[in-house]
């Protein structure tokens, strides 16, 4: 199961008890850190993040709502005797920059901490479970935005088949891998006659702070759910694109260019106090749209 779970939905400054960028996209038991605003350890506590569970974080840019609290995240684990090895993808910056707060501090992890610089669109992570890439989008400095897929599951057992067909328990696992079974009278049974195809693995993408940008379209395109930001309502259009930001109707229209299922949106200017508009005016373009609460947690359909 993909799940994501908001711990930050406001832009720059925190205001109205929003925070800034961050959330956790979860699959299978594994978490995985997007962006590191300000008081994201704190969120992390308030929802029952276990930190313990973090193997990667992605930082989307380097504008500090989006990565000011990763040195004392980092440092917690250092703290907390933390032991797995931490892979941090980030712009090349960022390794300078926690390397010289680290040396000045003098500090010294207790744990592998792995940075790889994002160069450009490409995988970042692929494994058996999950893929994750990296794409590009338009805003003041360089940024990029996360494709989180999920790889297909095993084959579903026809228990009514399988029984039929008197199976042992002991060769489930098999049938789910999609092998044939044989008897031991030698007779074949193949394994779509006792087995469904898997469901396709589910797709998430982080779209990360961005002006309106048709060119994101291919990496997002079919999506079950994306985030995007709406910084501003639409009748700030010009004040966002002067800012590299979007509004709620750019993202609906961008969502609904790219056939995605759900949009979540965020990254809210803290000029606003109530999101109820927010949400209004982005169902105007693409119906089905949330605004990104804090705390809740995503299920990716």
């Amino acid at each position: 199961m993909l799940s994501v779970t908001i711990l930050g939905n406001n832009s720059a400054v925190p205001a109205f008890n929003r925070h800034p960028t961050s959330q956790v996209v979860t699959q299978d038991g594994t978490n995985f850190l997007v962006d590191c605003g300000e008081g994201t350890q704190i969120q992390m506590m308030r929802y029952k993040i276990r930190r313990g569970k973090i193997t990667h974080i992605f930082i989307s840019h380097l504008h500090g709502d989006h990565y000011f609290g990763l040195i004392g995240l980092l440092n917690s684990f250092n703290l907390l005797s933390h032991k797995q090895e931490l892979h941090v993808f980030a712009p090349a910056p960022l390794q300078e920059i926690i390397e010289l707060q680290l040396k000045v501090a003098d500090s010294q992890l207790c744990y592998p901490l792995h940075f790889h610089t994002l160069t450009g669109p490409g995988v970042l992570v692929d494994n058996a479970k999950i893929r994750i890439s990296a794409f590009p989008v338009t805003h003041r400095i360089e940024t990029y935005g996360f494709l989180f897929e999920e790889k297909e599951g095993k084959r579903k057992l026809l228990i009514e088949q399988v029984r039929k067909h008197r199976i042992p328990i002991s060769f489930y696992s098999s049938l789910q891998a999609g092998l044939d079974y044989i008897t031991s009278r030698g007779e074949v049974i193949r394994n779509e006659r006792v087995t469904a195809p898997p469901e396709p693995g589910k797709r998430y993408a982080f779209c990360a702070d961005t002006r309106y940008d048709e060119g994101i379209i291919p990496y997002i395109y079919g999506c079950d759910l994306i985030y995007h930001e709406t910084t501003y309502l639409d009748n700030m259009r010009d004040k966002a694109d002067l800012r590299f930001h979007s509004t709620t109707k750019q993202a609906g229209e961008l969502a609904r260019k790219a056939r995605v299922k759900k949009m979540l949106i965020g990254h809210f200017s803290s000029k606003y106090a109530v999101l109820d508009q927010f949400e209004e005016e982005a169902r105007e373009v693409f119906p089905n749209t949330e605004v990104a609460q804090e705390g809740n947690t995503y299920e990716v359909h």
